[in-house]
């Protein structure tokens, strides 16, 4: 028997799966053993792959700390220590929390070290969120386990980002996600969806073990699990009734409480960074601009702008779509702003190749066209030539010789080029009065709300902007987005929304419809949950584990 005990114990330090057995029907977190449990994926990432994804240069660190040797402790010191820990959730100890300990603190210890570094930026993030929406602190830990505090780490499901949101998840929880920016990147954007999330859990399971567990494999698993057990609320009761990804899943979390919080007594200890990750602020962008062209313009490292704004997948600010916040060092911020026009202007053609027009195209091979043209003429000056004229007007010159009948590229100064072929859009035709009045019913009344803008000066705060306008400093936050009291000059504040009553006409086919959208009027979170508690969801849609092995 003693030898037994000594072999497993020794696959608990290399790291090998321990082998546990089942014989307890009737299982708590005191006895709780398992042999088929699945590790996070974020445990078995290899450290090479999560230090090129952090985009953080750790090679030029003066690191003072060594990381010494790993020691163990007696069960009894770990079930101290976690009930110690002021926290509103449940610690438990068992012997799976003391496999996961053993892999944080053994295996894996040289992660911790870095993470223990990356925390000091996400973890006061995290905390701000969840204390905004009443959360117990340590649930700060969760993205440990879900992504290794990776901002652009992808599961093999496919869930992406810090919280490892699916698709549908994210943009339930209002997050915005196309080809080219996935706000389950955004770590300000995610924290506060996860915030929601869990809260929402919550009011149905009242209980954080089972909030963690259902955020992992989706309610409907959970609620198997529940049905299965006979009805038991305690996670440890249904534990050998969930998904075997899910049942790793508790114990890892309240391992990686354990050893954020007792990483010392294990002579682990953070890795210094030369890069900042202090001293950023925010910028709306209204305009394209790629990453390379702040990078060059304003001189900061291509990585250091991926590493700030993970949101944007191809580094490219698509800011003509809508407004996008950009994350830069404060002094970059104002150096942004007096080279905006620079920035825009720098290699565009470069960077920014999606043409808006292709007509002229078409009518230099003689096809018809989508609409009518008019020529873009240009004088030749002194020193012009044909591949310099076309270069300048993003033409070819083959382009220029068809539509001027060249017949060589020699071309005389003063000679007028047609160098563009514009397309005219015709004018629209107004419907006739008769069809007007036979497509619309009744005016209709429609409330709207009007913003008024006020420009950033300098010596302004939110709080005499708020004086001047006579509003609150939290509606002007709310207003605009705003995460902090900080304001960059230029930028443009919503400071007061006022509600307009207009009239207008009421189409035929909107008031067919209008009893079918009545009934889809509920919100799309409670959908979301209501549609995972049905069971509709309960196989995966919108579920970060693989749940296809479950326990039978």
């Amino acid at each position: 028997m003693k030898k037994i005990f000594l072999i497993l114990f020794s696959c608990a330090i290399t790291g090998t799966t321990i082998v546990f057995a089942q014989g307890n029907t009737q299982p708590n977190k005191d006895n709780i053993q398992d042999n088929s449990i699945v590790a996070p994926e974020s445990l078995n990432e290899h450290l090479a792959t999560l230090l090129h994804e952090w985009q953080i240069d750790f090679s030029k660190s003066d690191n003072k700390c060594s990381q010494g040797s790993n020691i163990m402790f007696h069960d009894s010191v770990y079930t101290k220590r976690l009930y110690d820990l002021p926290t509103e959730m449940e610690l438990s100890y068992n012997q799976v929390v003391r496999q996961y300990i053993d892999m944080y603190a053994n295996r894996r210890r040289d992660v911790v070290g870095y993470m223990l570094t990356i925390g000091e930026y996400y973890f006061p993030m995290f905390e701000e969120a969840l204390d905004r929406y009443g959360l117990p602190l340590e649930l700060k830990y969760l993205p440990v386990i879900e992504s290794a505090l990776n901002p652009v780490a992808v599961s093999r499901a496919g869930a992406t980002g810090l919280w490892q949101f699916m698709l549908k998840t994210g943009q339930g929880y209002g997050l915005q996600i196309n080809s080219l920016v996935d706000e389950r990147r955004d770590p300000h954007k995610s924290t506060e969806a996860a915030a929601r999330y869990l809260k929402d859990l919550f009011a149905i399971y009242g209980d954080w073990n089972l909030v963690i567990a259902a955020y992992n494999c989706g309610p409907g698993n959970v609620n198997k699990a529940i049905a299965r057990s006979g009805g038991k609320q305690d996670y440890w009761q249904i534990y050998y009734n969930l998904p075997r990804e899910t049942r790793g899943y508790v114990p890892a979390f309240i391992a990686a409480n354990y050893i954020m919080n007792f990483y010392d007594k294990h002579n682990i200890c953070p890795v210094e960074s030369v890069c900042d990750m202090a001293g950023l602020d925010t910028i709306y962008v209204d305009n394209q601009v790629h990453f390379n062209q702040i990078s060059e313009v304003l001189e900061i490292p291509l990585s250091d702008i991926r590493r700030w704004n993970p949101q944007f997948k191809k580094d490219r600010v698509p800011g003509n779509y809508q407004r996008y916040a950009l994350v830069l060092p404060t002094n970059k911020m104002y150096a942004f702003l007096e080279k905006k026009d620079e920035i825009m202007n720098f290699r565009r053609d470069d960077y920014i190749t999606h043409r808006e027009n292709t007509d002229e195209y078409l009518v230099s091979a003689g096809l018809s066209v989508s609409g009518n043209t008019e020529n873009v003429y240009y004088r030749v000056r002194s020193g012009d030539n044909l591949s310099k004229i076309a270069s300048r007007n993003g033409v070819t010159v083959s382009q220029l010789r068809s539509w001027n009948n060249l017949k060589s590229t020699r071309i005389s100064v003063g000679k007028s080029l047609v160098v563009k072929k514009k397309a005219v859009v015709p004018p629209v035709q107004q419907p006739d009065d008769a069809l007007v009045a036979q497509q619309t019913a009744d005016p209709e009344t429609v409330t709207k709300t009007v913003n008024e803008y006020y420009r950033v000066r300098s010596g302004d705060n939110l709080g005499k902007i708020a004086q001047k306008n006579r509003v609150t400093v939290a509606q002007l936050k709310s207003w605009n987005g705003l995460r902090s009291d900080k304001l960059s000059i230029g930028e443009r504040l919503i400071v007061k929304k006022e509600t307009v009553t207009v009239e207008q006409p009421k189409p035929m086919q909107q008031v067919a419809e209008t009893n079918t959208q009545a009934k889809d009027s509920s919100g799309i979170i409670s959908n979301y949950l209501k549609q995972q508690l049905e069971g509709s969801g309960a196989d995966g849609v919108g579920v970060k584990a693989d749940v296809s092995a479950e326990t039978e």
